[in-house]
């Protein structure tokens, strides 16, 4: 792997047969290189690291130096009258093939995609090996000849990296200074003067995610369409070349579809797919430079559902009610992949944001902003399209009136969620701590119950007592109390929220889905608490987080990890890919 490319990929023990790079040429497909490609180093230089975990797939594969079975349809064949395996010599020198297939650390940990890789694994020597053979007698006039015999070699190194667009962009921006990114670049480490005992081809770098776009165009499914480039890249590493003129166009199109045929692998070969039959224009991969919408938008498999609503607490964050590295990267692989992530929570808003800014969650590329919808505060509060107040419920005035006095005579500390404001009585270190760890807005501390009442209409409240004192004396108690006008919630176990009777966070996540007019079947939905059941029921896929109540569970579809084993990228991973 070159050492170029070693810095973005994961660390781990470099193999004992990994080549160097000595001679670079990058190649992308049907774009125009700057005036020099080729990029000596006058020493040899070991990289240290390559491939991310679980990604590095060694195949030695020894096959002797006469044609693959089934080969037939290659055309040299039958000019060249290779003699059948059978008749060869016990002579002939084998070739070891070290192939790696890897996968680069920004791809998810998906079957399909580790399929792919392990269908590579028996192609690519298939595809080597008669690409090779065919070299012999080759009566290409475009080809650079530096490889043809490959019987002087003892071996045959090739890599084959599948990557996301922003992995491949990069490289075009680094070694060919266009900074877009491209389906297929071939690296080649081939230097004929030093006659080494190893041929080191060098590196085919795909994008699985360009890769995804093109084979849905074209109607065959993404493993052909990657097949189609490893071929591509192989015959590049070859000396085939289709952008020195239309002649090396036109061979390097002909030995494209020779090797699919022959290998029976679907497609006519890259360069015949990428010119529209009626037009006769390239297709889309290479469109303009500034048109960045669809990149990475096209799942390599379609997501099974459009909407992602997601609980906060206990849910997307952890027990110390944090967003882990983990689940950031999951919820930014669903908003890039087109699925919609949609935040339903007994939270303010303004809670949310401050802690989806701490992993870049926020904006434009994030899963939230102020112009996004949401629903909040126990559903109280929903906002729709660009961020307008769709839904607002208060609680009655009476309702607060009592409970703040309760909260008085028994010193039990309780807060007022006034829209984006949090209000209260007393100074309590419980009332600290929602600032503090749960990055609610700082509570306005009011001296009187009428004052506190007149300052606002209360959306909801919430009593902060421990789990225990929850649990035995404040449910029970407003339960009772609030009769039918408002009812009692719990999202965690050591606070009692109280808000106006008939409404819930369900019945908000119900209204958004009516203002989007986006079906339930497109949901799924992920929650912990009891809250959060009407929303899981709902959701065409319910995940309760096994931190979550028991009920929780019970209307669940599927019960995933927990909040601190990221639950949350589990589900997304499992169920929404």
């Amino acid at each position: 792997m070159l050492p170029r490319l070693v810095p973005l990929l994961r660390t781990l023990p470099s193999p004992e047969t990994m080549s160097t790079a000595a001679r670079v040429f990058p190649r992308a497909l049907f774009s125009k290189p700057p005036p020099s490609l080729t990029y000596k180093t006058t020493s040899y230089l070991k990289p240290h690291c390559i491939f991310r975990r679980l990604s590095l797939f060694p195949n030695n594969i020894r096959v002797s130096g006469g044609a693959i079975h089934a080969s037939s349809k290659r055309e040299y064949r039958r000019v060249r009258k290779r003699g059948s395996v059978a008749k060869r010599s016990s002579k002939e020198k084998e070739i070891e093939f070290d192939i790696r297939i890897c996968i680069e650390e920004s791809l998810p940990d998906d079957s399909e995609i580790l399929n792919i890789s392990e269908m590579l694994r028996l192609n690519v020597p298939m595809a080597m090996k008669l690409a090779l053979d065919g070299l012999k007698g080759s009566q290409y006039k475009t080809r650079e000849t530096s490889i043809s015999d490959v019987g002087c070699f003892e071996s045959v190194e090739l890599s084959v990296l599948l990557c996301n667009d922003e992995f491949i962009r990069k490289l075009n921006k680094d070694w060919r200074d266009e900074d877009r990114p491209t389906d297929v670049l071939s690296m080649s480490q081939h230097v004929p003067e030093l006659q080494l005992p190893i041929l080191m081809l060098g590196d085919i770098v795909i994008s699985v995610e360009t890769a995804a776009r093109q084979a849905e165009e074209r109607g065959h499914n993404i493993l052909d369409e990657i097949r189609i480039l490893v071929v591509h890249g192989l015959l590049h590493l070859l000396g085939f070349d289709h952008e020195i003129s239309d002649e090396a166009e036109a061979e390097m199109e002909k030995e494209e579809g020779i090797l699919l045929a022959s290998l029976g692998w679907k497609g006519k070969g890259l360069i015949h797919s990428a010119y529209d039959a009626e037009t006769n224009v390239i297709s889309s991969h290479i469109d303009d430079v500034n048109d960045r919408k669809r990149e990475g938008s096209l799942r390599f498999y379609k997501p099974k559902f459009q909407y992602i609503f997601c609980d906060m607490d206990g849910t997307l964050l952890n027990s110390k009610s944090r967003i882990s590295l983990s689940t950031a990267k999951a919820l930014r692989e669903a908003t890039s992949r087109g699925v919609k992530v949609v935040i339903a929570t007994g939270k303010t808003r303004p809670a949310v944001l401050n802690l989806l800014k701490m992993v870049d969650l926020v904006g434009e590329d994030g899963i939230m902003s102020e112009s996004a919808p949401g629903v909040f505060l126990q559903g109280l509060l929903v906002y729709g399209r660009q961020g307008r107040e769709i839904f607002r419920s208060n609680l009655d005035p009476a309702v607060c009136k009592e409970a703040l006095l309760y909260s008085l005579k028994h010193e039990v500390p309780l807060i007022a969620f006034s829209e984006d404001r949090c209000l209260t009585l007393f100074h309590h270190p419980l009332v600290d701590s929602l600032h503090t760890i749960y990055h609610e807005p700082k509570a306005e501390i009011i001296p009187s119950v009428e004052q506190l009442v007149a300052s606002g209409d209360i959306q909801k409240l919430i009593f902060l007592d421990t789990a225990e004192g929850v649990a035995t004396t404040l449910r029970p108690f407003w339960a009772d109390a609030t009769g039918e006008t408002a009812s009692v919630v719990q999202a965690v176990p050591d606070m009692l929220e109280i808000v106006p009777s008939g409404t819930s966070k369900g019945n908000g996540v119900r209204m958004l889905l009516d203002h989007l007019s986006v079906t339930p079947k497109e949901v799924m939905a992920i929650g912990d608490g009891e809250n959060d059941m009407e929303m899981l029921e709902l959701a065409a896929l319910g995940v309760a987080l096994s931190n979550g109540a028991d009920k929780t569970k019970l209307v669940a579809d599927v019960i995933g990890a927990s909040n601190d084993e990221d639950g949350v990228a589990d589900a997304i991973y499992r169920y929404a890919f």
